[in-house]
């Protein structure tokens, strides 16, 4: 977790660094230990005012399409720029016309051990068909938690924030240093690869 200026400070990196014709304007850059998600708003296609429900909803599809081929070079670009930067893939979507997409992202696996009890509720899952696996069924548990308790993680996480500029502030503090989260060394190399997700082989690009 990082803290709010160094989520502004990674925010503006990318405002800065993408070029000014990609996105009508940046939407959300969010941010965690594996991953930097970049989703920006794109113009939606002009229609005729009683147009159908059904033919809106393709003509968005189909322009977050076209924007996805049209720009994935520049796009690499951007991303292996900020993965050598920060150590962090680079993940993109994008906003039109009221849908959200988005593209190739990373899957990063999580292990963890649970006792009977808490293998039950995931077998429970898998027998009534709402989860394929215990992996899906913990993933499952994940999304409902998240859906349900977001005031709460939303406390949570400026808790944990103001823990973080208190440490900043001390002797061995990050403001000491003043660099982005994760910024990688100067002289330093890291792996330049594109948008595929983690678990893929980095030296075979995959689409964006």
């Amino acid at each position: 977790m990082i803290t709010a200026e160094q989520h502004e400070k990674l925010r503006g990196w990318f405002a800065g660094r993408l070029p000014d014709d990609l996105f009508e304007s940046l939407g959300e850059v969010t941010v965690d230990r594996e991953e930097i998600t970049v989703v920006g708003r794109i113009p939606e296609p002009r229609l005729a005012e009683n147009a159908s429900d059904a033919e809106r909803k393709a003509a968005v599809d189909s322009r977050i399409q076209e924007f996805r081929e049209r720009t994935r070079d520049a796009r690499v670009t951007v991303a292996r720029e900020a993965e050598h930067r920060f150590g962090k893939k680079v993940s993109w979507g994008v906003e039109c016309g009221g849908e959200r997409a988005l593209f190739t992202h990373v899957a990063a696996p999580v292990m963890t051990r649970l006792r009977q009890p808490q293998r039950q509720v995931l077998d429970t899952l898998i027998a009534a068909g709402v989860a394929r696996s215990r992996s899906d069924a913990l993933a499952w548990c994940v999304r409902l938690v998240e859906r349900h308790a977001d005031d709460w993680l939303t406390e949570l996480r400026d808790s944990l924030e103001h823990v973080q500029r208190v440490r900043a502030q001390g002797p061995d503090g990050p403001e000491a240093r003043d660099t982005p989260p994760n910024e990688a060394p100067t002289g330093t190399s890291a792996d330049a690869s594109d948008e595929a997700p983690a678990d893929t082989a980095k030296d075979k690009p995959t689409d964006n």
